[in-house]
């Protein structure tokens, strides 16, 4: 391919380009080749796929597209021009699909998508409950092309804000566009992108860079592993878009190592952009220029803040650095020069604004929350995976709609959103909007869009302790309120949990978390209490329940708890007395009993009976000595 010199050769490829790929008339499947379809076969699918395809001589295009989403159904994939969706698809259902679908132009019923057995299958992908509430921004083109062509991405319109700013438009009038749809950070602090921007471009500096951030340690998100593995030029147009608004030559992209195909399909959209001449020296001969670099992290949680970011990316280790000088002054940077940081999705979403302009934007969402949000779904929920939505919907949507509702359907009984530095909700607000203001309104926060779903056999203490326990380790150790003052609020925590909880103890975790929120050195450290304090707030009375009654309503705390057998229910199969490793269940002829003073509440006995006939009570609640 020769270089493109001008924004009209750009324009004149992509409209070949759309006449040629993708033509309707085609038997394409597209099958989803993300992390998690690769995992359970997406690959072999493929590999069958084109076996059946030469056996038959049936021409079939297969298009391996980034994450469709519903990874709990994977592997998944389309057929075209039919539009039928297949879930959990095995390399035996191709010939079925094969004879079906491309040659009989009607759907193998077996595999596809249902709500459970006894419901009526669907068979198109937007019918499907799970996608018929998301609208796709960010995620535009994730499960449409192959990230590792870009002739895909140019087909559905890429490239076609870059083409539009250096052809029409001045870097000033870029900022303002994007400053004018509000775009919010995705990141999790929802600072205004294009405030951001213009604090970068007013640094009296030659030497600027464009950095993203694809660190994205929270456990359970994968929403910027997505987009870099499914639609990577998505995001290198975003910083294309940015670094020529801010005045910037230098682009780096900072990865988690353990993204191993994030880095792969980034490397590959890298060196397909610079032979287009939409990356490199004087790019569309509008004499601006961008190198392109990637940095792979070492999997530290604290490097996805901004300022151990930088260290990690100049070679040091991944310190917070204390601020001014921010970022996007002189001296804030890496190696000391101004620099613009965005998350993946915030980039993702800026071909958007500058192809359609701010005012399509703006009518997604809310007032202040414009646009979408991306979230990993994750948890007690029926239907996991990655959710695209409007800012605005309600959590009970995400989480019954979209989510399908509670695993084995129990109750629900929290969700806990902006991962482990996050809050967790109630049932109370299942109703509230999901935007960066209200949720910061009861405590918990946007983040980068981990949501995990729990259902009411979980512990709230063991959770809240579980997330704390992330934050400690996790915690680079440089001021002592983070580093001390996080250990001390996990060893009350493990107290508690383990029956040893103290009159005093929820206010002390009380008192460590305001000072750890009022005295640590980055964001991270900050929020690091935060599961802790919406846990005391919302579900007081199981704090209160583990101290003074010494009793774990959802049974996952062992040490808590009085155990006896229910003689009406026992029906004397003997596992409960070979499960206990101290001798504490007793025989006589007509029934099992627990000995109180050889148990050690290890709850081997509750794991193995078959008729729940082991129960646990609370204790006699103490009396507080005032």
């Amino acid at each position: 391919m020769a270089k493109l010199n001008s924004a009209n050769e750009l324009n004149e490829l992509k409209a070949k380009l759309k006449e040629e790929t993708f033509k309707p008339d085609t038997l394409r499947a597209r099958v989803c080749c993300g992390t998690a379809c690769t995992a359970t076969g997406a690959h072999k699918l493929i590999d069958r796929f084109e076996k059946e395809s030469a056996k038959s001589g049936v021409e079939l295009e297969i298009v391996k597209t980034g994450c469709q989403g519903i990874c709990q159904k994977g592997p998944v994939l389309k057929v075209e021009p039919m539009n039928i969706f297949y879930q959990r698809t095995k390399p035996k259902n191709v010939p079925w699909i094969m004879n079906y679908s491309m040659l009989g132009n009607m759907p193998y019923r077996q595999g596809l998508y249902r709500d459970d057995i006894h419901s009526e299958p669907i068979a198109e992908m937007n019918e499907i409950p799970f996608y018929k509430k998301q609208k796709r921004l960010a995620l535009r083109n994730n499960g449409v092309v192959d990230p590792n062509n870009i002739n895909h991405y140019l087909a559905v319109g890429g490239y076609g804000g870059l083409s539009r700013a250096l052809g029409s438009m001045t870097p000033e009038e870029v900022l303002n566009e994007v400053d004018r749809a509000n775009l919010r950070g995705r990141g999790g602090a929802g600072f205004p992108a294009g405030k951001k921007w213009k604090h970068t471009k007013g640094a009296v500096n030659a030497v600027k860079f464009v950095m993203a951030n694809g660190d994205e340690g929270d456990p359970g998100a994968f929403m910027d592993r997505s987009i870099m593995e499914g639609d990577p030029h998505s995001l290198l147009e975003g910083m294309a878009l940015c670094a020529y608004a801010i005045g910037a030559e230098y682009g780096i992209i900072y990865v988690r190592h353990e993204y191993p195909l994030a880095v792969k399909n980034l490397k590959i959209a890298i060196a397909q952009a610079e032979e287009f001449g939409l990356l490199g020296k004087n790019i569309l001969g509008t004499g601006f220029n961008l190198t392109m670099n990637i940095r792979e992290g070492a999997g530290a949680f604290v490097c996805g803040e901004s300022t151990a970011l930088i260290a990690s990316v100049e070679g040091e280790r991944g310190f917070p650095r204390a601020r001014p000088p921010r970022l996007s002054e002189n001296g804030g940077g890496p190696w000391g020069y101004p620099a613009n940081l965005n998350n993946i999705e915030t980039y993702a979403c800026v071909p958007v604004i500058i192809e359609h302009g701010a005012d399509e934007f703006l009518k997604i969402g809310t007032k202040n929350s414009p646009g979408t949000k991306v979230f990993a779904l994750t948890g007690k929920v029926k239907n996991t995976g990655l959710v695209e939505v409007p800012m605005g919907i309600t959590l009970r949507e995400i989480i019954y709609d979209i989510g399908g509702g509670i695993l084995d359907d129990k109750e629900f009984k929290a969700v806990q959103t902006g991962g482990p530095s996050g809050g967790c909700l109630t049932k109370k607000h299942l109703d509230l909007s999901v935007d960066f203001d209200s949720l910061r309104e009861v405590g918990s926060m946007m983040g980068s869009g981990g949501m995990v779903v729990m259902d009411e056999e979980t512990c709230m203490v063991d959770i809240a302790k579980f997330f704390l326990s992330f934050c400690q380790s996790e915690s680079c150790g440089k001021c002592p309120p983070c580093r001390i003052g996080t250990a001390a609020m996990l060893d009350i925590l493990e107290k508690i949990t383990s029956g040893k909880g103290e009159h005093g103890d929820i206010e002390k975790l009380e008192e460590l978390g305001e000072n750890i929120i009022a005295g640590a050195l980055c964001g991270l450290g900050n929020s690091a209490p935060n599961p802790v304090l919406t846990t005391i707030k919302y579900f007081r009375e199981e704090y209160e329940e583990h101290i003074y009654d010494k009793f774990c309503r959802a049974k996952a705390c062992s040490g808590l708890g009085k155990f006896r057998i229910e003689n009406a229910e026992c029906i004397l199969c003997g596992l409960c007395v070979k499960a206990c490793a101290f001798g504490a269940i007793r025989e006589t002829r007509k029934s099992f009993y627990i000995d109180q003073d050889y148990c050690t509440k290890c709850k081997a006995c509750v794991s193995v009976c078959p008729t729940e006939a082991v129960k646990v009570e609370k204790h006699k609640r103490q009396q507080v000595k005032q």
